[in-house]
């Protein structure tokens, strides 16, 4: 075979060679490798629609056993998360979390972190206390009852207003703002 015959070729991916062989192969050699290369394809393609019947069987096996998609899905978690319990990762960092968990370190930082809470706790309910008490007294100031009695005149205004009542309002006060 010259050259010119070697470049016409193709290969089972479509390319088509060089008219160059790759460096320490002979013409033979890459024209059996070419063979080879296309049975493998050909064996691949056989491969993958053999596959797509057995799914497509086991597909219709699921549906006549009354397996859904969600029931197989509920057993492809519970099957992983078995495995993930079983492995060695798994009961390695679970061993070491216990061994933390039983540490002096641990058990002072969790003290530490108790008594910051209760600490937190009181300081915002006596915060709480506090801002009640204060609008407590607030509300019974004078300047407070004073608003509120000119509020209450309004609304005794607008709403006598509304029900056909006179402009009288229940209050002492009868001035406006």
């Amino acid at each position: 075979m010259d050259s010119s015959e070697h470049g016409s070729s193709k290969s089972s991916t479509g390319e088509a060679s060089a008219g160059t062989l790759p460096p320490g192969l002979t013409e033979k050699e890459a024209e059996e490798i070419q063979v080879e290369l296309t049975k493998v394809e050909d064996e691949i393609q056989t491969l993958r629609q053999v596959i797509l019947v057995k799914e497509r069987h086991a597909a219709e096996l699921k549906r006549r056993l009354g397996i859904g998609p969600l029931s197989e899905i509920k057993q492809n978690l519970t099957k992983g998360w078995h495995e993930v319990q079983c492995s060695n990762a798994y009961l390695t960092a679970s061993a070491t979390l216990e061994e933390i968990g039983h540490s002096d370190a641990y058990k002072r930082t969790q003290e530490t972190l108790s008594q910051a809470g209760h600490i937190t706790s009181a300081a915002f309910s006596s915060v709480g206390s506090a801002i009640r008490n204060r609008f407590g007294e607030m509300r019974n100031s004078p300047s407070f009852k004073s608003f509120e009695d000119k509020v209450e005149n309004m609304k005794y205004k607008v709403m006598g207003r509304s029900n056909g009542e006179s402009d009288h309002s229940p209050t002492s006060n009868n001035t406006p703002f």
